[in-house]
């Protein structure tokens, strides 16, 4: 596993800690539907995005 990898893999893990620090202090239900869909957003982009053909 690439450096690069490793600190994607960790932000990422940070952002869902984050989030779910989050979601325990403010529940509510409008801000969870919010929640899923950063994080979903977020994982599409980390897992399907393909870097440029020049690296």
């Amino acid at each position: 596993m690439t450096l690069e990898r490793f600190l994607t893999l960790l932000a990422f893990a940070v952002f869902c800690g984050f989030l779910a620090i989050l979601m325990l202090w403010v529940p509510r239900l409008d801000l969870g539907a919010v929640v899923v869909v950063a994080v979903l957003l977020c994982g599409y982009d980390l897992f399907r995005h393909r870097p440029p053909n020049g690296r």
